[in-house]
């Protein structure tokens, strides 16, 4: 699941947004799951996080709006 930076700097704008899409919708089950305490290790919600961070720093190094993603 963790993608390093120089992947996401290889993929095209559209898988750019499509990637961050997906890390967004990712986190989003994972805080869900921790809330409700069917998460059994954090640490896939914390990678998480740090793949979005990643992608979204890659996204505004293009020059591409990660608010409008």
């Amino acid at each position: 699941m963790t993608t390093t930076a120089k992947e996401l700097r290889d993929l095209s704008p559209e898988e750019l947004v499509e990637h961050v899409k997906t890390a967004r919708k990712g986190i989003f089950g994972l805080r869900f799951q921790h809330a409700t305490g069917e998460l059994e290790s954090t640490a896939g919600l914390r990678a998480a996080k740090r793949d979005l961070a990643r992608a979204l720093t890659v996204a505004r190094e293009r020059g591409i709006d990660p608010d409008r993603i």
